[in-house]
């Protein structure tokens, strides 16, 4: 008899004939994750394990996290002995009040009672052992499972995970991350779709300084909980902003800014080998989130650029910034460069025919080649 965590995955299973790749990569992502626990992972009959930790609770913390995964259970692997099982079983509901169900499983045909049967046996004995309860098999307020396979498994509680795909199937993009909400919850959404991610952050010192660099990367490592490890790439923007602030239209300065951010962010992108850019941007939130600007910022890049909050509100981005744990750190008080030399009247309507001739004052590729040159990357955590 041990403890281990019996794993399901999710969305995997409709794969197909593509399954096994799938499945291969997300066992070696919990591999990954429950290596500093020191946990053994082995995958038999459907299911994944976890034995051997040092630490149930900092297992399973680090088996949620991992993309693909649909819930966990933490479990008890015995011999198939109806009287072992049965003890355990009724073990497991001493002190509990209330109705309960016994939900059975039998993979392994070779036992001798099926599914139904068993349900029904170690549920008289779960009554035996505990007259406080009753058995509702519609609306219980408790369950117990048990599942017959090559060992027999029971639990009761089930922990949900992240669901998703694996990470590393759908290929390397680069998420631009600023201090902000927003992005840190692009970049999880993309994460979540199996999307490898690197990280882009635009830093103008002095007018950002080391908080804010503390933060960003702060919010590198909340999303490195769910990848393994990130590669931040830190790019040194002031002198493209003072460059902009002084020959470009003033009511253009925050989409030139975006321009040339998307310009860099496609040269360290390429170099990552990734195949696309991630922003935070959502539909009319600002200023320079108009159709119209969207429009004159991808106009830059041939990258195809991934805006996975286009279409949410600011309360539903919040939202899953507190669930996945980046809220409080992105309203931390710092400024970050998108708030630096901000035009009092922003333009909400360009046209991108008129952006070159804006520009043209910028020797855009030497500005392009200086922050892509000096561009120091962190590996986060």
């Amino acid at each position: 008899m041990r403890d281990v965590l019996l794993v399901r995955y999710g969305e995997v299973f409709l794969k197909g004939a593509n399954r096994p790749h799938f499945l291969k990569v997300l066992v070696d992502n919990v591999r990954k994750a429950v290596k500093p626990v020191n946990g053994h992972v082995w995958m038999s009959d459907g299911r994944i394990y976890v034995s051997d930790f040092d630490d149930l609770d900092e297992c399973i913390r680090r088996v949620t996290k991992v993309f693909g995964l649909y819930s966990v259970s933490p479990a008890v692997e015995m011999e198939k002995d109806l009287d072992a099982i049965g003890e355990r079983c009724a073990m497991l509901m001493q002190g509990v009040t209330g109705t309960f169900k016994v939900y059975a499983r039998r993979s392994d045909k070779t036992f001798p009672l099926n599914s139904q049967e068993l349900a029904a046996e170690l549920g008289g004995r779960i009554l035996d052992k505990n007259p406080q309860l009753t058995v509702d098999v519609h609306h219980p307020e408790h369950r117990v499972d048990v599942e017959i396979r090559d060992n027999a498994y029971v639990y009761a509680g089930e922990i949900m995970a992240v669901g998703g795909m694996p990470m590393g199937t759908g290929g390397r993009a680069a998420l631009l991350l600023s201090g902000g909400i927003d992005s840190p919850v692009a970049g999880y959404q993309l994460m979540k779709r199996g999307v490898r991610c690197c990280a882009i952050h635009f830093q103008s010192p002095p007018y950002t300084g080391e908080l804010a660099r503390d933060k960003v990367l702060q919010l590198a490592n909340k999303l490195a909980e769910y990848a393994g490890s990130m590669r931040v790439y830190m790019v040194p923007f002031t002198h493209c902003q003072l460059e902009i602030h002084e020959k470009c239209p003033e009511g253009l300065g925050t989409l030139i800014t975006r321009r040339f951010m998307m310009r860099i962010a496609e040269r360290i992108a390429q170099s990552y080998g990734a195949q696309a850019l991630i922003t935070g941007e959502s539909l009319g939130q600002v200023a320079s989130q108009t159709m119209e600007a969207l429009l004159c910022t991808d106009a830059v890049v041939e990258m195809p650029v991934f805006r996975p909050l286009i279409g949410l509100d600011k309360t539903e981005i919040m939202a899953i910034a507190e669930k996945i744990d980046t809220y409080e750190t992105s309203i931390l008080p710092y400024e970050d460069c998108c708030t630096v030399f901000t035009p009092r009247h922003p333009v909400t309507r360009p046209k991108k025919k008129t952006m070159p001739e804006a520009e043209r004052k910028l020797d855009i590729e030497a500005l392009v080649n200086e922050a892509v040159e000096n561009t120091e990357v962190v590996i986060v955590p």
